[in-house]
């Protein structure tokens, strides 16, 4: 046999012999080695028998004891009297009935209807106005209220009574009541009798209470139930079903060949379940290996959530369960199905086969599963892709906004609650109707409108980042309202602008580029064809003395031009890099101050300058690096000396502002300057465009550079030729 073969033999034992336990255990105590009238089909009858024997024929309702009993309460005579209210309102009432039915009679001058109407309006009066005179007259009333009760009962004990005496036609009984000694008997009596119980003697008599309790509901008058109290009577004799009642087309005759036939079946399925459970343990003897015959069917199982596939194998046991249920019921009422009995065994041949594919999706899936998670990383792994682990993630995601999870949470609520009002308004009457078109009105339609508008809104902002992601940042998203999804529109607009920001600052990074590519190969070009130019100038043997240190003149300048383009170049990447140290002290501010201009006095008065020099008389200290420092002040004080106008004032500031120390150089440029003023700290920017100055371009650079490593600050400031750089580091306080 192949291994499907034999997988599909062991399954197949395996649906058997659960079939076959299950069965014994749920019906074994019925038919192992019972009769039918041990059974507890036979004894839910004998039971509901002997009650109903009790209490229609040995001790039943009699009408006329009972009214002997009828006693009336005051409560009872004040509930009947006052049930429509007090005599004034009761009497306002009958003539408020009949006021217009005598004003038509009169309009109509129809006499003898008016007077009838008028006698039977006074009667009703004169009747209640008694009501609240004499308690014996509404006692009378309530007694015949009880005695019609009373009747009423009677006649339906009568009837149930003549459908016991027709249901349980296949019992005999004889008793004896024990205090009067009268005899009840069901007639002839049998010797021959498959069944037999006596009562008294040796075992306990038959007791029988007669106290009854019966309803007033039909009475409006009555609110309380009526007790009949009875005695409790006592009757030895006996119950016996005879055998000729087997062979009679009766219920008895059916339940007891069908109970025959359910206990051969029963034995028949329990000894062969006996026999599987052999055959596997000695025999088929399945092994782990058995259960990986279908591999297909296992790779589609296995791709499913662990959960699901736990669900799965719950519902299969629980639809094993159900057939083994359904078809044990089918066998133990076989005989009911004797006049097609065809149709019994097909459905029970049907229910075998879906419980060999159901338990067999519960082993295999148990199985598969089981073989998934032995292990403490597949289990994590699994864990990981259960459906409930993702459903409790994307709820944690839903409710990252608390806003956005709650009305998820409502609008769903929402809509569930709407359709169970529709269920329940088109089962039931025209006042649930009524509750759910006004709640459908009032808050589903509304809720409806409001989760439309807000996915349309969430359509547009869709739409629109998709226009963003394609690059179209033209078009500002609009904010509507206040909503979860207005605050969305207005954080993408932000990510929009910023996004465009980034564009912008990508583009200028780009056009700086390309401006320190062309600037750097111009100033480092420059002095380079001048040394190659007077150096090849420098090989011709009749160049005079004179002309021979000229040219070295201008080769020594443009060298040490170059060399100081180079090492500025040098030292600004150290700068932005990060690779260069700094070393603070305590440093006097005015004191660098008053050296630095002292050394270029006189290179304002050359250049034709009015310097003005503002600073503090006292002290000013800072921890810096003193050597960067001079150079930021020097670069500044230099630039000014480069860039300035002709014949104007230069204006030179030092001055203590809080906790810090604020240096400031105003002047008024030769050169026209745009305003991108940012762009003057780049390397390699000058004012002067046309690079015709001397210069490396990088002056600003490096002082940017210089005040970034103090945790200072620079900035420069442009109205129209004016031009203001500030430096603020941190002062000693």
């Amino acid at each position: 046999m192949n291994t499907k073969g034999k997988l599909l033999l062991i399954l197949f034992l395996i649906t058997w012999a659960a079939f076959a336990v299950i069965t014994f255990i749920n019906h074994s105590h019925n038919y192992l080695f019972k009769s039918y009238f041990d059974s507890d089909y036979f004894q839910s009858s004998r039971d509901s028998y002997v009650e109903q024997l009790g209490k229609y024929v040995l001790a039943p309702f009699d009408a006329e004891t009972a009214k002997e009993q009828i006693s009336v309460t005051q409560d009872e005579i004040e509930n009947y009297r006052n049930y429509y209210g007090s005599l004034s309102e009761q009497v306002e009432n009958i003539r408020i009935q009949y006021s217009d039915q005598i004003m038509q009679a009169e309009e109509a001058q129809d006499t003898a209807v008016k007077e009838m109407l008028v006698a039977e309006r006074d009667t009703k009066i004169a009747d209640i106005k008694k009501n609240f005179e004499s308690d014996e007259y509404v006692e009378e009333k309530i007694v015949k209220l009880k005695e019609i009760v009373i009747d009423d009962y009677a006649s339906e004990q009568a009837s149930l009574r003549q459908d016991f005496l027709n249901e349980y036609t296949y019992f005999n009984y004889r008793f004896v009541d024990v205090e009067t000694g009268r005899v009840l008997d069901s007639g002839s009596q049998e010797n021959n009798n498959l069944y037999k119980e006596n009562f008294g003697d040796e075992v306990p008599s038959l007791t029988v209470n007669s106290t009854v309790y019966i309803d007033s509901y039909n009475s409006d008058y009555l609110n309380e139930s009526l007790r009949i109290d009875g005695k409790v009577e006592k009757f030895e004799g006996s119950i016996t079903i005879p055998k000729s009642m087997v062979k009679n087309d009766s219920n008895l005759a059916l339940e007891y060949q069908s109970f025959k036939m359910a206990q051969i079946i029963f034995s028949i399925v329990w000894i062969t379940g006996i026999l599987a459970i052999v055959g596997l343990f000695t025999v088929v003897k399945p092994s782990r290996e058995h259960f990986e015959g279908l591999d297909k069917l296992q790779k589609a199982f296995l791709r499913m959530p662990i959960d699901v596939r736990i669900v799965i194998v719950i519902l299969a046991a629980l639809v094993s369960l159900a057939l083994i249920s359904s078809t044990s019921n089918t066998i133990a009422n076989l005989f009911y199905y004797r006049q097609n009995i065809l149709m019994a065994i097909i459905e029970v041949i049907t229910n075998i086969f879906f419980m060999y594919i159901a338990i067999s999706s519960v082993i295999l899936g148990f199985i598969w599963t089981w073989n998934s998670i032995n292990s403490e990383e597949k289990v994590k792994q699994q864990i990981k892709q259960a459906m409930l682990y993702r459903l409790s993630d994307g709820m944690q995601d839903l409710f990252l906004n608390r806003s956005i999870g709650m009305q998820a949470i409502g609008v769903l609520g929402i809509a569930f609650l709407a359709g169970i009002g529709f269920i329940g308004a088109g089962f039931g009457g025209e006042e649930l109707v009524i509750i759910y078109i006004l709640l459908f009105f009032f808050i589903a339609l509304p809720a409806f409108f409001v989760f439309l508008r807000h996915m349309g809104y969430l359509n547009r902002i869709m739409k629109q980042t998709q226009e963003m992601a394609a690059g179209r940042l033209t078009s500002e998203i609009k904010v509507k309202g206040k909503s979860i999804f207005s605050k969305h529109a207005a954080n993408l607009n932000a990510l929009r602008e910023g996004v465009r920001t980034s564009m912008s600052e990508q583009a200028k990074s780009e056009r700086l580029k390309t401006e320190l590519i062309t600037n750097v190969s111009h100033d480092l070009r420059t002095p380079l064809t001048s040394i190659i130019t007077y150096t090849d100038l420098l090989k011709n043997p009749n160049l005079s003395d004179e002309e021979r240190k000229q040219y070295i003149d201008v080769l020594d300048k443009k060298s040490a031009r170059l060399k100081t383009l180079i090492e500025d170049l040098f030292e600004v990447s150290k700068m932005a890099s990060g690779n260069i140290e700094i070393t603070k002290q305590r440093l006097d501010l005015t004191q660098l101050m008053k050296q630095l201009i002292g050394e270029h006095e006189e290179d304002f008065v050359k250049a034709n300058f009015e310097l003005r020099v503002s600073m503090p008389e006292s002290p000013l200290f800072a921890y810096v690096d003193g050597q960067k420092i001079w150079r930021v002040i020097d670069n500044l004080i230099v630039n000014a000396l480069k860039y300035s106008l002709e014949g104007t004032r230069i204006y030179i500031t030092l001055k203590h502002t809080g906790t810090v120390a604020e240096f400031t150089v105003k002047n008024v440029s030769k050169y026209e300057l745009n305003d991108n003023v940012e762009e003057l700290t780049e390397r390699f920017k000058r004012a002067d465009a046309s690079r015709h100055t001397d210069g490396s371009g990088l002056g600003l650079a490096i002082a940017q550079s210089i005040v970034d490593l103090h945790n200072g600050r620079l900035t420069i400031d442009v109205d129209g030729d004016l031009f203001k750089v500030t430096v603020s580091i941190p002062s000693e306080y």
